[in-house]
């Protein structure tokens, strides 16, 4: 791959206080082709920020919703506007570090995996401790998941998912607000993908500190599982079918399935 390859997605909601932070930390990516933000209608001072940002530095791109749609709709936006060989998402909070970037892709890089989800319990890094019941919960989502696909990830909520670009650009992708970790993880299991995972760091936020995310996400997410495990078939997954041989992928018309 070109040594300028990867595209970074941001959904950014009310991120103020850490979207320059974040940008800062993704220019240093050697691999950095661009990253593409999309500002899901914050009513803080992001979109101001965002624009500075835009302004100074060529490798950034935005877009801005009218209306709060939620992450999965702000991730859809991005993925329309990447054009990079891989493609990573990088939420606009400090609760992922992007100098573990490199090591997440590098298994795309090397040509042995067509998507890499960077578990926050592989292998224990650098984990700040916080709610008990979030880790049953994502422990649980897991598990269903993973009997639903048929693959052992540890990490099905993780934040860092890196795909080969031509697969998430293909993926038809319905779901709202959190439910993109399912979703994603059921299609490309259905494609039969190399899929890796890397042990990365997770540093928190507390609710206090601006974490969105809710009980009522996790019984989302348990919905979804069966969804698009059981409900989707693999024809109506993609646009155009990735498909997959000795590390290269092209585009073909997906095959008649029954739904």
């Amino acid at each position: 791959m070109q040594e300028r390859c990867l595209s970074v997605v941001v959904p950014a909601y009310n991120e103020e206080r850490t979207l320059a932070t974040i940008v800062d930390r993704l220019l240093r990516l050697p691999q950095l082709l661009e990253i593409v933000i999309v500002d899901d209608c914050s009513s803080d001072k992001t979109p101001q920020i965002l624009d500075r940002l835009a302004a100074t530095h060529d490798q950034i791109q935005f877009a801005r919703h009218e209306q709060n749609r939620g992450k999965t709709e702000a991730l859809k936006t991005g993925f329309r506007l990447t054009r990079g060989e891989v493609v990573i998402v990088q939420d606009a909070d400090l609760e992922y570090d992007p100098q573990e970037i490199p090591s997440v892709i590098a298994p795309i890089l090397a040509g042995e995996a067509d998507v890499v989800f960077g578990s926050r319990f592989l292998v224990r890094k650098a984990t700040r401790v916080l709610y008990f019941y979030h880790y049953v919960g994502n422990k649980l989502l897991t598990f269903l998941s993973n009997l639903a696909t048929n693959i052992n990830l540890t990490d099905v909520e993780t934040g860092y998912k890196a795909f080969r670009g031509d697969i998430i650009r293909q993926m038809k992708i319905n779901s709202h607000g959190f439910g993109f970790e399912i979703e994603v993880t059921a299609k490309v299991a259905k494609l039969k993908c190399a899929i890796y995972e890397t042990p990365i760091s997770y540093y928190g936020r507390t609710y206090e500190e601006g974490k969105k995310i809710t009980a009522l996400d996790g019984f989302a997410a348990a919905y979804y599982i069966v969804r698009y495990n059981l409900f989707c078939s693999l024809k109506n997954s993609f646009n155009q079918m990735p498909q997959l041989r000795g590390g290269a992928i092209t585009s073909r018309e997906p095959p008649q399935e029954a739904v």
